[in-house]
């Protein structure tokens, strides 16, 4: 996905939730030499950017702007004619009030390629998470999607460039025989409804504003079109935010689906390395959780290989090969299959996992575990492997540091050869924005799965941030072991998994989240 002359993608990043995606996005992003993006698109995409990718923010937020619209355009051009993969990443779609076809004009009259992602817009993935369906048999067979940015009992607004921005015929608007969602209307939501009373629309025509629709912080109100501008001013909603206007608003008392999920609002930091965060992340968010990615350690190969090409060559000499994470598995497996091996140098060994994780990583490489501890930690590894690998050769395949715990034990027992497969390496600072959020308490949980973690999360955190780790903001540990680390930091654990498992780990935040909603 490359180009001599450069490429721009325009693409729809979706109104806010960053699993509305489109597959195509996501591989035209993951090929990206620059991305320019909207404010409204969630920053957790900008993640499935390659890491070498800049990452230009380009705002178009209402009231500020970081360039203006020429300057957008001078930049895509700039970045395509030196022969760059460029996306540019706007919120909704590309086509719907996004000016993606004054962008994609501009590129055109210099001749440069581009291409169009459609997106999920607004009017469309918002009013569907509100549970309001902008069409239904018997209440609406037609749909109008409008711009309320101009205040229709004011006069025109200037414009710069060559195109003059079309007035809305709200009279015939009122008469439309449909649902009406109107686009960034909040700014002037009073004088639109006033307008659409005074040329005929029944004032008792159900009515809702959705404020962040698609993410944790979605509000609804519902009211009539005479009553849902004092709503919304009662309960101060800012934009982003639609309007809509019509008989389905009726509908969402029974479709109301995404504020029942069991994490809806709750706001997530999830500390472990960044290809893990990015695998886990979905699933919380399709709880209803805003996900906040903040690795804390990176998962790297090891700096000499030797020591373990060395291992691999010598696996004959084994009885039995131990993996103490996921991660052991996988770039052991990648760095025997580069050296020409497959498979087959399993034969003889028996497999030994420290919990399910780590077999079922084991698994996707279609290998079986024939040992896994009923307690998923060193200590259980260790006593299981003491009493069925007794006086055997064992190749322990673990990061490159971490507990000795097992070592130890099975030295006492066995004949260990203990090799580093990757090296675990420090993150140099926390994400900006998750700093600040952390800083301002406008999160409510941080995940923390190992000791490593924990403490490169609490040297990293700016003094104001770290007194409200544990209190304000709440933290979820994977072990006992993590959490008798957090203690000695001097940080209080909300909840801990009680089988060693991520799985767990959300389960028991799930479990916390509902308690507290009933009000235990």
């Amino acid at each position: 996905m490359s180009s001599s002359r450069g490429i721009v993608y325009l693409v729809g990043a979706g109104p806010g939730d960053p699993g509305l995606l489109t597959v195509r996005g996501a591989d035209v992003l993951a090929h990206a030499d620059v991305v320019v993006y909207d404010h409204l698109a969630s920053a957790r995409l900008l993640d499935l950017a390659p890491p070498h990718a800049i990452r230009i923010c380009a705002g178009k937020s209402s009231g500020h702007c970081t360039l203006d619209q020429d300057q957008i355009n001078a930049l895509l051009l700039e970045h395509a004619q030196a022969g760059r993969v460029v996306v540019r990443l706007k919120g909704g779609d590309p086509f719907v009030f996004g000016r993606g076809a004054e962008e994609a004009e501009h590129l055109a009259r210099h001749g440069v390629p581009f291409e169009i992602v459609p997106g999920v817009t607004a009017g469309v993935g918002v009013t569907a998470y509100a549970g309001i369906p902008v069409t239904h048999r018997g209440l609406s067979s037609a749909v109008a999607f409008v711009t309320g940015h101009e205040d229709p009992e004011g006069e025109a607004e200037p414009r710069s460039g060559r195109v003059e921005r079309i007035r809305l015929n709200w009279s015939a608007l009122a008469r439309f025989p449909g649902t009406l969602v109107v686009y960034m209307g909040v700014t002037h939501l009073a004088a639109i409804c006033r307008t659409l009373i005074k040329a005929g629309k029944d004032g008792r025509t159900p009515a809702a504003v959705i404020e962040s629709g698609t993410v944790p912080a979605q509000r609804v109100f519902e009211g009539t079109l005479a009553t849902i501008a004092e709503e919304a001013q009662g309960h101060d909603i800012h934009p982003p935010a639609l309007l809509v206007v019509g008989s389905v608003v009726e509908r969402r008392s029974e479709l109301s689906w995404y504020e029942s999920l069991p994490l809806f609002g709750q706001r997530i930091v999830v500390t472990r390395p960044l290809d893990e965060a990015v695998r886990i992340a979905p699933g919380l968010e399709s709880l209803g959780a805003e996900v906040l990615l903040a690795p804390t350690v990176q998962i790297l190969p090891v700096a000499d290989s030797g020591p373990l090409d060395d291992a691999i060559g010598r696996l004959p000499e084994f009885e039995w090969l131990v993996f103490t994470s996921g991660n052991g598995v996988r770039f052991f497996l990648e760095r025997l299959l580069s050296l020409g091996s497959d498979l087959r140098a399993f034969g003889h060994l028996k497999l030994a996992a420290i919990g399910p994780a780590t077999a079922q990583t084991l698994a996707r490489y279609h290998l079986r575990a024939d040992l896994v501890p009923d307690s998923y930690r060193s200590e259980a590894l260790a006593e299981a492997l003491s009493a069925r690998a007794a006086g055997r050769r064992i190749l322990l395949a673990r990061a490159d540091r971490g507990r000795a715990v097992l070592r130890e034990e099975l030295d006492k027992v066995a004949d260990i050869h203990q090799v580093a497969v990757y090296q675990n390496a420090d993150a140099e600072a926390l994400p900006e924005l998750v700093a600040r959020r952390i800083e301002s308490g406008t999160v409510d949980w941080i995940t923390l799965t190992s000791s490593a973690i924990a403490t490169r999360l609490h040297a990293l955190l700016p003094e104001a941030a770290r007194s409200l780790v544990g209190r304000q903001v709440r933290l979820a540990t994977l072990s006992p072991v993590t959490s008798e680390t957090v203690t000695r930091l001097g940080w209080d654990v909300t909840v801990e998994a009680r089988v060693y498992t991520w799985e767990v780990l959300v389960r028991a935040i799930v479990d916390r989240v509902a308690a507290e909603r009933r009000g235990h």
